[in-house]
């Protein structure tokens, strides 16, 4: 059985990979990487933390989840990153995503935050989504 953060994140990617609203605003295609990717040149996303706690009832095991997705956009050009981000979060919000091995109860976007990277200036922009999951 798949553990339920991986369960949630393989989701999440399977419900924007599709969009071409996103893919748009991310160059052609959807860029949702588990690590940031070698010489990519931004817009693109990446999953960040992430954590399941025990949400289990009487009558079956579920977790209740936090999990934050990272939009990072060009040095001086924060629009790109928060245009991207803000679709996901209208792709996520009460989405009615498939998990492999759980059951989602819901999901909800809890949170889009901007800030800028004082090394490199790029814009960051997180978006931290809530879940509740139950074991299938």
């Amino acid at each position: 059985m798949t553990g339920p953060i991986l369960a949630l994140r393989a989701a999440v990617l399977s419900h924007v990979a599709g969009d071409a609203a996103l893919a748009g605003l991310m160059g052609g295609q959807v860029r949702l990487y588990d690590e940031p990717p070698r010489a990519s040149a931004p817009v693109y996303a990446v999953f960040g933390e992430a954590s399941a706690e025990d949400w289990s009832t009487s009558e079956g095991q579920g977790h209740s989840h936090r999990l934050s997705l990272i939009v990072w956009g060009k040095a001086g050009a924060a629009a790109g990153a928060l245009q991207a981000a803000e679709r996901l979060a209208t792709l996520l919000h009460e989405a009615p995503l498939v998990l492999t091995g759980h059951r989602l109860v819901l999901i909800r976007v809890v949170r889009l935050a901007a800030t800028r990277d004082a090394g490199t200036g790029q814009a960051r922009v997180e978006v931290t989504l809530t879940a509740l999951t139950e074991v299938a």
